[in-house]
């Protein structure tokens, strides 16, 4: 079994591992001229980023070439991923995958403009995060079937929440309007979790440019908390508990 995942926060690292196989980054994947992957089951977890998938991944399943009896979606999520699961029905189906499974994992909000980190944190304990996973695990162990039926009700809501919702959030210069406090000490932290090369730091500081993933790994691992939004909820921080910093940095420097 293949999985590929993207992750920002820990969150889908971690269900990745616990799903098990050969685990793949899809920022590193990316980074390849081709990409072609072959196994018994192969499967994507990644976040719902604006009830949608990341960006990286939409481009990881126009390109990538995968040749499988089993394939499989898992997102994490902080609360419905109705609509990210039709999205990723829709992207399969663009390319002839047959997707048998999807499911999410019910785990913490961390959209900073919307969400106080504590009260999220605070909420885990009440979600059963690893009966989830287990569920899941169990699931795709016995290679069970849990389809995404596309109605016109679902595609009314997937084309509203594009157009009203995801647009105004999935901005390429999302982190031109952050802003680095003196705290930083040019760890250069920021620059390794990143997973699309979208931050520089030099003599002058940190530096943003024009392609970010909005997946917030400069703002949620920055061990010195100097990078924030404008909008902020507020200023805490989250990274999954059994992912250490280390692990973020491997699935996504260069």
């Amino acid at each position: 079994m293949t999985i590929c995942y993207f992750t920002a926060s820990g969150n889908s690292l971690y269900v990745a591992r616990r799903i098990g196989g050969n685990l793949l980054s899809i920022p590193k994947l990316m980074r390849q001229e081709k990409i072609e992957i072959e196994d018994d089951a192969v499967g994507i977890v990644c976040p719902v980023y604006a009830a949608e998938l990341p960006m990286m991944v939409m481009d990881f399943m126009r390109t990538a070439e995968i040749r499988t009896d089993y394939f499989f979606f898992v997102f994490t999520c902080g609360d419905r991923f109705d609509i990210a699961l039709g999205h990723a029905e829709q992207a399969a189906q663009a390319r002839g995958w047959d997707l048998k499974y999807a499911d999410g994992v019910k785990m913490v909000y961390n959209y900073l403009p919307m969400y106080d980190m504590q009260e999220e944190v605070a909420k885990l304990p009440q979600m059963d995060v690893e009966g989830q996973i287990n569920r899941i695990c169990a699931n795709i162990q016995e290679r069970k079937e849990q389809r995404v039926v596309i109605t016109e009700e679902l595609r009314t809501l997937m084309e509203s929440n594009h157009n009203n919702y995801a647009l105004k959030i999935m901005k390429k210069d999302t982190a031109l309007t952050y802003t680095v406090n003196d705290s930083c000490v040019r760890c250069a932290i920021c620059y390794r979790v990143c997973p699309a090369d979208n931050i520089r730091v030099t003599g002058l500081g940190v530096q943003f440019s024009d392609h970010c993933e909005v997946c917030y790994a400069c703002l949620h691992n920055c061990p010195m908390n100097a990078i924030h939004m404008p909008d902020e909820r507020s200023s805490a921080r989250f990274r999954n508990e059994h992912v250490l910093l280390k692990d973020i940095i491997a699935a996504n420097e260069l």
